[in-house]
């Protein structure tokens, strides 16, 4: 018997804790005489089907990253220099002090060097991305991909719309590789990337880049064509973000992203004042923020802000003065938040500064108290995505001392938070019989706001919401004067496979928060509901009586 065969027994055989696992690689590699204990992604690679079908939910790796319902598949974009210059406070950018990089990074981030590691393409980027997944035994037919690298809507139109079409066409491809009928063909994808083996080998990864560019070549179709196949494929791109500064998310960016497939929005917000902006060379104020806001939001975007405390011509009491603008100004009122405490990067402006003494940055606990503080002022309506950037702290030269800020910052502190992040179902049991659905009105950008979600009122979990908008203008000819929108649907649960009913997705919550959404807007005259839907759920859409119309469905509500 081999090792993994044993360790394979003793899974399915025993309800092994983490640290029980670990104690039994260890004895094992003891009596097979191995030096090194096997991690789970070996096992399961080692496994039969039959046996890795019973036990990969048992070692499940990485659960958090599945854990809201989708795959985040983030790329990352080829080094672009910002149309406006850059920033005092940002990394990276073509021929920085980091090398050839995308804008505001290191090449140091997973993301990046993953990117890096494929040569900036997106089809291989999205390969890679999958194949991890498949590897460590999660779901991930329900993609969110997410565009990094810079502001994407300043890189030229031929380039976007090519790094789009490719990463479609990898979620496509990937889907008739090693789909049949729904059930993915695991012996194949093992052979396809030479697994178990080297992962890190240099000459694997060349024999895989060189089989996915000959299947890349043999494609010359359209971004519009591999949307069309991705709505009915087994690798669907259910939500797809862009990042972009507030001078780049105008009425042309946004109908451009739309038809790129887009349904979440980053703006790197960073601050309300517009002397610190400048101070910072940012290259927009806050009235270019207010105005991208209103128009995206009225085009049905969900909108997640960069808020960065601690930067300079700022204090405690400032930061925390201007972050409650963020909420109580209706002109700002994000869905989502990453909150960056600003950081020193070599290389900056920034840098200069510091190193004369004109500049401080925040220690760890003066981030966290302030973030503690500013934490009391986010709505229930609003998710908490990051706190602290996902660099490693090694890159920086002065500020937050380690990148796990939020765990010490719940640890020492325990913030009061309501946000939708804090209210996740994360493991928990969810109690069933006290599921209550809530309505949450709020003025917004010019228009009107319902969260509609679905609450467990015994754990205060969140199991599902809808973000409903009546927007205040009709930018497009879809959006009439009594259209609503349906801005996000979203149930909560870790990913399950399409069609395979779940702990919490698939039991009909979507559907129940649509009917409230429709239920809302008729009793308000509107007689047109309109959802800004990501390609691979369209089709959800359509078996519930929406059809396509343009960018979106829509659907005669009455």
């Amino acid at each position: 018997m081999s090792i993994y065969q044993e360790l394979v027994d003793e899974i399915k055989a025993k309800q092994l804790t983490s640290q029980q696992l670990t104690k039994l690689k260890r004895q094992l590699c003891l009596k097979y005489h191995v030096a090194k204990p096997p991690t789970n992604f070996e096992i399961l690679l080692n496994a039969t089907p039959a046996d890795r079908a019973l036990i990969q939910k048992k070692i499940l790796v990485k659960p958090i990253r599945t854990a809201s319902g989708v795959s985040p598949v983030a790329i990352m974009t080829a080094p672009f220099a910002c149309a406006h210059g850059k920033c005092t406070f940002c990394p990276g950018g073509p021929n920085s002090y980091y090398g050839n990089v995308p804008q505001s990074y290191t090449g140091h981030e997973p993301t990046t060097m993953r990117a890096i590691r494929n040569n900036y393409d997106a089809y291989l980027q999205v390969f890679n991305r999958l194949e991890q997944y498949v590897a460590l035994g999660h779901n991930h037919d329900k993609v969110e991909l997410i565009i990094m690298g810079g502001t994407f809507p300043s890189m030229p139109m031929d380039y976007q719309n090519t790094f789009i079409r490719d990463a479609f066409a990898a979620m496509n491809d990937f889907s008739l590789l090693f789909y049949v009928d729904g059930v993915l063909q695991f012996e194949k994808f093992k052979d396809f990337f030479e697994l178990p083996g080297d992962v890190g080998s240099a000459i694997r990864t060349d024999h895989i880049h060189t089989k996915l560019l000959d299947l890349k070549k043999k494609s010359s179709t359209t971004l519009l064509q591999e949307q069309t196949r991705n709505e009915t494929i087994q690798v669907r791109c259910v939500a797809l973000c862009i990042e972009t500064k507030s001078d780049w998310g105008f009425l042309e960016h946004g109908n451009r992203m739309l038809d790129q497939g887009c349904t979440r929005v980053e703006i790197g917000v960073q601050s309300v004042y517009d002397d610190v902006l400048k101070k910072v060379h940012r290259g927009h104020d806050s009235a270019d923020t207010k105005k991208s806001f209103q128009i995206l939001k009225d085009l049905g975007f969900k909108i997640s802000a960069h808020y960065m405390p601690g930067l300079p011509l700022t204090d405690e009491k400032r930061d925390i003065e201007g972050f409650k603008q963020i909420f109580s100004d209706v002109d700002y009122r994000p869905d989502m938040l990453k909150i960056y405490p600003t950081m020193v990067a070599p290389g900056t402006a920034l840098y200069v500064e510091w190193k004369q003494g004109k500049f401080t940055p925040l220690t760890a606990d003066q981030a966290a108290q302030r973030i503690v503080k500013m934490k009391e002022y986010i709505p229930r309506y609003c998710r908490v995505q990051r706190v602290l950037r996902d660099v490693p702290t090694k890159m920086w030269a002065a500020g937050v001392e380690f990148t796990n800020l939020r765990q010490h910052m719940v640890g020492k502190y325990k913030p009061k938070c309501e946000c939708i992040r804090c209210r996740e179902p994360m493991g928990q049991k969810i109690d069933y019989d006290s599921l209550k659905l809530n309505v949450h009105e709020y003025d917004s950008n010019g228009g009107k706001e319902f969260f509609i979600s679905l609450d467990d009122t015994t754990h205060d979990l969140i199991v599902g919401f809808c973000r409903l908008r009546f927007p205040s203008a009709c930018l497009r000819p879809e959006i009439t004067s009594t259209s609503a929108i349906v801005r996000e649907l979203h149930v909560y649960g870790t990913a399950t496979a399409i069609g395979v009913e779940g702990v919490v997705q698939h039991k009909g919550y979507g559907k129940q928060l649509l009917k409230k959404a429709e239920e809302i807007a008729v009793s308000f005259g509107k007689d047109k509901m309109i959802v800004i839907s990501g390609v691979g759920v369209r089709e959800y859409y359509r078996r519930l009586g929406y059809v396509s119309e343009g960018p979106y469905v829509s659907k005669i509500i009455k």
